[in-house]
C-alpha cells in the first residue's frame, strides 16, 4: 500500500464518482478503478459499493476514509517539518487565546515551548470565541484556548478541558464591598455592573444571565467594554463591579479586589479547541506544555 492509493481512494470517496475523481487526479478512469480494486484486494474487504453512475462507501470504507485522511495529513506535516529544518526556516504556530482566562498558564507554557521548539515561531491572537471558532475552521489557527463553547458551536472541532476557574466579584480597592471576604448576590445586585460588550462577547452575557437567573436577580448594566484592559480600568475607577474569573488577578494586580460570591457560581471550564481530525506536531507539543502549566489541585 502506498500513499497514492490513499489519495486515490479519498478522491473517489469524496466525489462519489470515479470519472470525476479521475479528472481531478489527472489519471485515466480504468487506471483509477484498478488502483482502488488493488487497494481493496490488499485489505481483504470492499471499501466502496458500486453502481452504474456512482460509488458509495461501505461501513468499513467510512472508517478507512477518516484514517486515510489522517495518514495523508500526517505525511504532509512530516514533509513540512523536514523542509523547515533543511532550509533553516521557522514554521509558524497560530494560537487563539483569551488573555484573562489563560493568564496563569500561557506565559510558562510559551517559555517552555520556545525553548524546546526553536524552529517554530508562535503567533498569539487575542480573539473572541466566535473568531477563534472561525479561525480554526478556516485553518488560520492551529489551536485556541478559551472557555468551553456550546456543543452546537463545535461543528468539525473538539474541546478538551484543561482547568476550572472560579468566578469572583471584582471591585475597586476603595469600594465598601472590598472589606468583605464574601458578598451575597443580594448585595452585589445593588451595584452597577460593568461588562464586556454583548456584540463581541455574547457568551459572557449568557453566563451572566445563567448566574443571575439562578438567584432570581438581574444586574443593572452601567457600561460595556470591548476588552479586559478597559474593563479593569472602569472597575478600578469605581464605575461599577463585575463578575470575572479569578485569573484576572494576574493582569489587574492591586488595581482590583476580588471577593467570593455567595452562593458560589459554577466555575468556568477552560480548555483548548482544536480540529476534530487532530493537530500537527508543533500544536501537539504546545498543548502538552499548556497541560503541564495547569496548576495542580
Amino acid at each position: 500500500m502506498e500513499l497514492r492509493h490513499l489519495r486515490y481512494f479519498v478522491a473517489v470517496a469524496e466525489m462519489e464518482n470515479v470519472s470525476r475523481a479521475a479528472l481531478k487526479l489527472h489519471v485515466s478512469q480504468p487506471a483509477l478503478s484498478r488502483q482502488i480494486r488493488d487497494l481493496e484486494d490488499e485489505l481483504g474487504f470492499p471499501l466502496l459499493e458500486r453502481s452504474a453512475k456512482s460509488v458509495r462507501l461501505t461501513e468499513a470504507g467510512r472508517v478507512f476514509l477518516a484514517e486515510s485522511k489522517s495518514v495523508l495529513h500526517r505525511a504532509e506535516e512530516a514533509v513540512t517539518a523536514a523542509r523547515t529544518v533543511a532550509t533553516g526556516s521557522r514554521a509558524e504556530l497560530h494560537v487563539g487565546y483569551a488573555p484573562t482566562l489563560t493568564a496563569r498558564i500561557l506565559p510558562p507554557a510559551l517559555r517552555a515551548f520556545q525553548s524546546a521548539m526553536l524552529n517554530v515561531r508562535v503567533k498569539l491572537h487575542d480573539l473572541s470565541t466566535e473568531e477563534m471558532l472561525a479561525g480554526l475552521r478556516e485553518r488560520k489557527l492551529h489551536l485556541a484556548f478559551t472557555v468551553r463553547p456550546a456543543a452546537a458551536a463545535l461543528r468539525g472541532l473538539r474541546f478538551e478541558e484543561l482547568m476550572r476557574e472560579p468566578l469572583r466579584l471584582a471591585v475597586a480597592p476603595a469600594h465598601a464591598l472590598a472589606r468583605r471576604r464574601v458578598v451575597s448576590f443580594a448585595d452585589a445586585v445593588r451595584e452597577p455592573f460593568v461588562v464586556y460588550s454583548r456584540k463581541d462577547y455574547p457568551d459572557y452575557h449568557e453566563l451572566l444571565a445563567t448566574i443571575f437567573a439562578a438567584v432570581g436577580a438581574q444586574p443593572r448594566i452601567a457600561e460595556e467594554h470591548d476588552g479586559v484592559s478597559s474593563l479593569v480600568s472602569a472597575i478600578a475607577a469605581g464605575n461599577g463591579v463585575a463578575i470575572v474569573p479569578d485569573s484576572i488577578n494576574c493582569l489587574a494586580g492591586a488595581r482590583l479586589k476580588l471577593v467570593s460570591l455567595s452562593p458560589e457560581p459554577k466555575p468556568l471550564i477552560i480548555g483548548v479547541i482544536l480540529p476534530r481530525d487532530g493537530a500537527d506536531a508543533a500544536a501537539r507539543s504546545f498543548l502538552d506544555q499548556m497541560r503541564e502549566a495547569v496548576p495542580r489541585q
